[in-house]
């Protein structure tokens, strides 16, 4: 299984990236997905999780109305596009995959079986 995350970069604060994960190896449509991130000296923090399905999407608060997370089953990826971005923003941004069928917790690193590789979003004030 590869996830490969990619659409990182240098941005300056209120613009806007768009974050993308294309996953193979595995039945992507089994598959809920989530997006998380790491800054410097913090821990994981979780970012928005979409459902297998694309019916349910969920939202760290910290970016509820900024950031919006899709995906496309025919084309194995998911996105996260982030608008009106800020410094707190900055961190590595992983995707990471669930594999759909038990209890689903989105906010929770350890509901994913799957990691990406991460990619690098820093955001100058």
């Amino acid at each position: 299984v590869q996830l490969q995350a990619s659409g990182g970069g240098l941005v300056q604060a209120g613009g806007s990236l768009r974050l993308s994960c294309a996953a193979s190896g595995l039945t992507f449509s089994n598959y809920n997905m989530g997006w998380f991130r790491q800054a410097p000296g913090k821990e994981r923090e979780f970012v928005a999780a979409i459902s297998w399905s694309g019916g349910s999407t969920y939202y760290a608060d910290s970016v509820k109305a900024r950031f919006t997370i899709s995906r496309d089953n025919a084309k194995n990826t998911v996105y996260l596009q982030m608008n009106s971005l800020k410094p707190e923003d900055t961190a590595i941004y992983y995707c990471a995959a669930d594999r759909s069928g038990g209890s689903y917790y989105p906010q929770f690193s350890g509901s994913y079986h799957y990691w990406g590789q991460g990619t690098q979003v820093t955001v100058s004030s």
